[in-house]
């Protein structure tokens, strides 16, 4: 495979963010349940933390589980959440070892109380670590997150601690779910839909979009390669002329 362009000076993009599509499609087919496409997209996931890490990359957001998912079926969303629950416990250890922060966002409220407290425990272990910040989206919605953003603010504003005026992008930013993050440059999504489904709505203003038709059980490190190749070979403007 072609070596990527970091090899001749690029460095890789800061952050990373993917939509992980793919799973029950990937099982039906070869007519298995969809808990066994979940299974093998949850080592799709180990696969890319490490090589997020190998490439260099500082910041890795992985959209696991969508608010509009919990109208899939109450089977498959126990599969799901078993699943988060063994990865929350089999994985943090490792994680923590290779230098990996660990953050969640999105709704804790509908999430049972002993998820939310592996959650807690995976976020306090690996806090101090630098290496790979990797932030995972669960029951997350774009426009909730907005939402919320904007009652933080009216909040603070009724509190006397904003004025209105003082309201501008920055400020914003920080009352989102993901504030202390930068927005992600590049977003893949896999399986070949070309949509971003309510995920990062503000913080994908001027993020580049990769489209692939690779099922997410069967992403690689070389997929995410070839990922940053398409995104290097991009002219980033942000709006601008050269």
């Amino acid at each position: 495979m072609e070596a990527l362009p970091s090899s001749a000076g690029a460095a890789p993009p800061v952050h990373v963010a993917i939509i992980m599509d793919g799973n029950g499609r990937w099982a039906k087919a070869r007519g298995l349940p969809r808990a066994f496409g979940h299974q093998r997209g949850a080592e799709a996931v180990r696969r890319t933390v490490a090589g997020a890490v190998e490439i260099g990359i500082s910041y890795l957001t992985l959209f696991g589980f969508s608010s509009e998912n919990w109208k899939r079926s109450a089977a498959e969303i126990d599969d799901l959440m078993a699943l988060l629950r063994f990865y929350l416990r089999s994985e943090i250890a490792e994680l923590d070892r290779n230098g990996v922060r660990i953050r969640v966002i999105g709704d804790r409220v509908r999430l049972a109380d002993d998820i939310v407290a592996l959650i807690d425990e995976a976020e306090r272990r690996t806090r101090a670590n630098v290496r790979l910040n990797l932030t995972v989206a669960l029951s997350y919605g774009g426009r909730s997150e907005i939402t919320l953003a904007a009652r933080r603010l009216a909040a603070a504003v009724k509190a006397g601690e904003l004025a209105p005026e003082d309201i501008d992008e920055a400020a914003f930013a920080r009352h989102l779910l993901t504030a202390g993050i930068p927005d992600p440059d590049l977003v893949i999504r896999t399986s070949g839909e070309k949509r971003i489904s309510n995920f990062l709505l503000w913080q994908l203003a001027y993020a580049e979009l990769v489209f692939l038709d690779r099922l997410w059980p069967d992403f690689s490190k070389g997929d995410l390669e070839d990922a940053i190749r398409e995104y290097h070979g991009r002219d980033r403007r942000y709006g601008a002329t050269h």
